[in-house]
């Protein structure tokens, strides 16, 4: 059996720091080199085979790791928060966090998170690029309403961005002076044009044919609308990662950390660590379930008895992550079991 050598590396921008170790902890070779496909290729030929590697989870890692993969006997990558050999040392460079990497490698110490497959990333980027449209048009609305504030211009709030209403107020209203209307106008278009991209965009992820069963089935959740089902199976990739169900919901990110010591447990509140945008999809869903599930209302009611609506909106979106964990290791659309009680005779 061949030795196998452990490879470090430490991504930037323009440049990758690498570092290549064997089994016994011995450096092999070291140094720079820049970022881009070309070189990478380059670098692989020199390298010893056969080799593993890892490197931190960064904006950059994507495309490096999807390059390598075909080459390498094993490619992980590091979880940045976990990294505590690395964070916390006194003299910190990109040689020495690609040693420490190349390290925690070879002694089977390296935190590693999950790496979707690429087909699920590039539907990611698609998704995460529509929440940034509709983070811009909800900016670009609250200007239109700002600018008639300022002009001291009466209007409907909840019929301001209804297309019929904002022509009739720009044509009719006195007090909208031609600047004003001019610049109402660039905003509505704006409106307009992002809620037609994000259409779009919605309606080619619900037809992709790796995605539409899966949203299909996961649609048949109450408060599950086209959206939810998205992030959920976007974000989430391989649902069989989570070996329980606290541990799906520790990842949304819909409880609170612990910090333990000795006899004392203190208990803080929603952690940071989690996927933000799973959290947000999951506690806008869970907002709105009660409307359309009985059951789920009845679980708001019952925790809301207890404290505040914020931890009858978390109660329910934690009943809401076990459905969806149900319907998509099921394979199967969402029903509802009743829970039956025999009376011993």
């Amino acid at each position: 059996m061949q030795p196998m050598y452990y490879i470090g590396l430490d991504l930037h921008k323009r440049t990758i720091s690498c570092c290549v170790k064997d089994v016994s902890g011995t450096i092999h070779a070291e140094g720079t080199i820049p970022a881009i496909r070309f070189h990478l290729d380059q670098w692989m030929n020199t390298l010893p085979q056969p080799w593993t590697a890892a490197m931190e989870a960064t904006v950059f890692t994507g495309w490096i790791y999807d390059h390598l993969q075909p080459h390498a006997a094993g490619l992980k990558v590091a979880h940045p928060l976990m990294l505590r050999a690395i964070a916390a040392a006194k003299k910190k460079n990109d040689r020495i966090d690609a040693r420490k990497l190349s390290d925690c490698l070879r002694c089977d110490f390296l935190p590693e998170c999950y790496m979707a497959p690429t087909a699920i990333r590039e539907r990611r980027r698609t998704l995460r690029y529509r929440n940034l449209l509709v983070r811009q048009m909800v900016q670009m609305k609250n200007k239109i309403a700002v600018l008639l504030m300022e002009a001291g211009v009466s209007y409907n709030k909840q019929r301001l961005h209804k297309a019929g209403y904002f022509r009739e107020l720009l044509a009719t209203n006195p007090d909208i002076n031609e600047g004003l209307c001019s610049l109402l106008r660039v905003c509505r278009e704006t409106v307009v044009r992002l809620q037609r991209t994000e259409s779009a965009l919605v309606r080619s992820l619900e037809r992709d044919s790796l995605l539409k069963e899966r949203v299909e089935r996961l649609m048949t959740i109450p408060a599950v609308g086209p959206i939810t089902a998205l992030t959920w199976a976007l974000e989430v990739g391989d649902v069989w990662r989570f070996s329980s169900i606290k541990k799906a919901i520790s990842y949304c990110g819909l409880c609170g950390a612990e910090k333990s010591s000795a006899n004392t447990v203190q208990r803080t509140p929603l952690s940071k660590q989690r996927n933000k945008h799973l959290q947000t999809m999951l506690i806008e869903a869970a907002k709105m379930a009660p409307r359309y599930s009985p059951h789920l209302a009845l679980l708001y009611d019952k925790e809301k008895q207890k404290g505040s609506a914020n931890r009858a909106t978390l109660a329910v979106a934690r009943k809401l992550v076990a459905y969806l964990m149900a319907v998509d290791r099921g394979q199967r659309p969402f029903e509802l079991v009743e829970a039956s009680y025999s009376t011993a005779a």
